[in-house]
C-alpha cells in the first residue's frame, strides 16, 4: 500500500457495535430516554415533589437509577468487591442510601441528569469493551439476593435495563400525578 493512499479506518474511529452488544445499547438508550423524558420542563422544586403515597420523587428516581447503574457497572468489572454488604451498612451509610431517592435542597435536576448521562456513557462503554458477557461474579450480601447467588455480566445488564424500565414507569405515574403530563398516550 502506498503511503499516499487513503485508509478506510482511522485509529480514533470506534469500531461498529453489532449483534448482542448493539441490542443492549439500543435497549438501554430506549429506557433511559423514557426515564429522562418524565423530567422535561420541570423546575427543581417540581422534581423534589412527592405526588403519590410513595417517598419517591422524579429527581430522586434519577439519582437512584444513576447510583444503581454506577454500582452495577463497577460490579461488572470488579465483582462483589465493588459493592458494599448491605447488612453491614452503618447508620450514616443507610441515610446516604435513603438520600439517593430524594432530590436534596442543594441539588438540581440539571445536575442529577448530567450525572446520569455520565454514568450511562460509562455503562455503554462497558457494554462495548467488557471482554466476556458470560463472566460470572458472586452477588454481594443483601436481603433481596438469594444467598450464594451469582450473576453474569449479561444478567447485570438485564438488571440495569429492568431497573431503569421499572423506575421509568414509576416516574411516569409521579409526573402524571404532578401535572397531568404523560410519557405516552
Amino acid at each position: 500500500m502506498n503511503s499516499m493512499e487513503p485508509t478506510t479506518s482511522s485509529p480514533t474511529e470506534a469500531p461498529a457495535v453489532t449483534g448482542e452488544r448493539a441490542e443492549w445499547l439500543e435497549t438501554l438508550a430506549k429506557h433511559r430516554y423514557f426515564l429522562r423524558f418524565t423530567t422535561r420542563d420541570l423546575t427543581d422544586e417540581q422534581a423534589r415533589l412527592r405526588t403519590t403515597a410513595s417517598e419517591l420523587c422524579l429527581g430522586g428516581l434519577i439519582k437512584h437509577v444513576t447510583a444503581a447503574e454506577r454500582n452495577w457497572g463497577d460490579f461488572m468489572v470488579n465483582g462483589p468487591a465493588a459493592m458494599k454488604d448491605f447488612g453491614k451498612l452503618t447508620e450514616a451509610e443507610l441515610a446516604e442510601w435513603a438520600d439517593d431517592f430524594r432530590l436534596l435542597p442543594d441539588e438540581t435536576l440539571a445536575g442529577v441528569l448530567a450525572a446520569y448521562e455520565d454514568v450511562a456513557k460509562r455503562t455503554d462503554e462497558l457494554v462495548v469493551t467488557v471482554p466476556d458477557l458470560d463472566t460470572v461474579w458472586p452477588l454481594p450480601d443483601a436481603p433481596w439476593f438469594e444467598p450464594g447467588a451469582r450473576w453474569s455480566v449479561r444478567q447485570v445488564l438485564m438488571h440495569i435495563v429492568t431497573e431503569t424500565a421499572q423506575h421509568a414507569g414509576h416516574a411516569d405515574i409521579i409526573r402524571e400525578s404532578l401535572d397531568g403530563a404523560r410519557s405516552m398516550g
